[in-house]
């Protein structure tokens, strides 16, 4: 396994610290910059890159060490500084530890993980080099084949971080699906699930029993022709190709967890005015009572919630798109990505976010439709699907069965209603007719469904609810 080293300091690692962390291999080790200086990367005798560190990140937000780690960071602020070894080198995992634990005891703090961080001596790497060589030119990308960019990850929750998205975005490049390794027990951040896509790219995860299978669909794997791709049952044929599931996938426990989760879409008028995040912000506050704690363009969120600089942000990238992840507090674990992309319509905000209930709480269904409301009459929504589901509290991916979400409700924004010919949006083929939002002469409508997450029927009516939307 690749090793990740994070040093967590109160105070901003200076370029002597630095200088000194680096020095952990010995005065003879290259050092030289990538990614216009964001990484330092300490090298071998042929330039290759043995530990690869990330310039240090100031996180303002409380609970993400916790969350991504299971660590104690210092108070907020402190400094987040990422040191990442080359796979299958000893020496380089050594001394990925010993440039953290150097941080660490220079400017206060500590690493994780513990075990990774022990003596600050100098590591003894003569003759040690890297063979072959890198696989890319990423220091997040492990293995690269003509199929898959190969991610190896041995940390408790893989996480969409700054090496991660970078990997991301090679293999989205180079038409390459992104294929994600890592062992028994990690899970998944959501933000990580919503980026996969389909395959070729997957969740691996190493197992005991059965070697490796997908921690989304539980398939056994097996590499094979420059990627994992699933094992065949003995009996498959090439009508029905079965592939077996792995055990582990299958060993569910009722916990009486659920997940309350929302994917709506906003379409803002381009306007030089417009201020983004306010809808998601609007909706966080109708579910929790509370602000969205921080948000990041990577993982950890760094930055304390501020639509306003969120704003900056999307206007800076324009016309590219922007991907945001957003995180609540650790009293109601809460998760949200936004992508926001300018097209002819205008700013267009995508926005998918969850948030964990115990067995012993209740989701806020009774606050979805002022929710909506807000959302209709104040923020330009377009539709809305609230779901829920029997799934972790902690809002992290487990690498086992959870079951799908059932459909609570669906809203169509306003613009949506008016644009239907006659009554269809009113009149629909379900039992319980639509909630009228907003002010009469521009309504918005909000469709309840049943939401029992032990019945997926209710998948059924939301299928006939579109397609009589649709005309079909």
């Amino acid at each position: 396994m690749t090793k990740d080293v994070i040093a967590l300091t109160p105070r901003m690692p200076d370029p002597w610290a630095v200088l000194a962390g680096l020095l952990s291999g010995g005065p003879d080790k290259l050092v030289g910059p990538r990614g216009e200086g964001a990484v330092i990367q300490l090298c071998d005798a042929q330039g290759r890159p043995l530990v690869s560190v990330e310039a240090p990140l100031l996180v303002s937000v409380e609970g993400e060490a916790e969350r991504l780690l299971g660590a104690t960071a210092p108070p907020v602020p402190y400094w987040w500084t990422e040191a990442r070894a080359t796979t299958g080198v000893a020496e380089a995992e050594q001394l990925a530890g010993t440039f953290a634990a150097r941080l660490a005891t220079l400017v206060g703090g500590s690493a994780w993980p513990p075990d990774a961080t022990g003596s600050i001596a100098v590591v003894k790497t003569d003759g040690v080099s890297v063979a072959p060589e890198p696989a890319a030119d990423r220091p997040a990308i492990d293995v690269l084949t003509g199929k898959v960019a190969v991610v190896i990850q041995d940390r408790p929750v893989v996480a969409m971080t700054a090496w991660l998205s970078d990997a991301f975005r090679a293999a989205a490049e180079a038409g390459l699906g992104l294929q994600i390794v890592s062992p028994a027990g990690t899970t998944l951040s959501p933000a990580v699930r919503d980026a996969l896509g389909g395959r070729p790219s997957r969740w691996i995860v190493q197992d005991e029993r059965d070697g490796y299978y997908d921690g989304l669909t539980g398939a056994v794997l097996c590499w094979q022709d420059g990627a994992f791709d699933p094992v065949l049952s003995p009996d498959a044929t090439e009508d029905d190709p079965r592939t077996p599931v792995a055990a582990a996938y299958q060993e569910v426990h009722e916990t009486g967890d659920r997940q309350l989760g929302l994917t709506f879409r906003m379409v803002h008028p381009a306007d030089e005015r417009l201020v983004l995040g306010g809808g998601l912000e609007t909706v966080w506050r109708e579910l929790t009572g509370e602000l969205p704690a921080g948000w990041g363009t990577s993982e950890p969120a760094n930055l304390p919630w501020s639509p306003r600089r969120l704003t900056d942000v999307a206007h800076e990238r324009a016309p590219e798109p922007t991907w945001l992840v957003v995180v609540g507090n650790r009293a109601r674990p809460g998760i949200a990505t936004v992508r926001i992309t300018r097209t002819q319509a205008g700013v267009e905000e995508e926005v998918t976010l969850a948030f964990g209930y115990g067995a012993d709480e209740e989701p806020p269904l009774d606050a979805l439709p002022a929710a909506a409301e807000a959302l209709a009459t104040r923020h330009h929504l377009q539709s809305m699907l609230v779901q829920l589901r029997k799934a972790r509290r902690d809002v992290a991916v487990p690498p086992r069965f959870e079951g799908p979400g059932v459909p609570l409700a669906f809203v169509l924004g306003a613009e949506e209603v008016r644009a239907m010919p006659g009554d269809r949006a009113r009149r629909t083929p379900l039992a319980e007719q639509p909630v009228p939002l907003g002010p009469r002469t521009r309504q918005a409508l909000y469709y309840p469904l049943p939401g029992d997450p032990s019945d997926l029927s209710g998948w059924q009516d939301f299928e006939r609810l579109v397609r009589h939307l649709k005309g079909a």
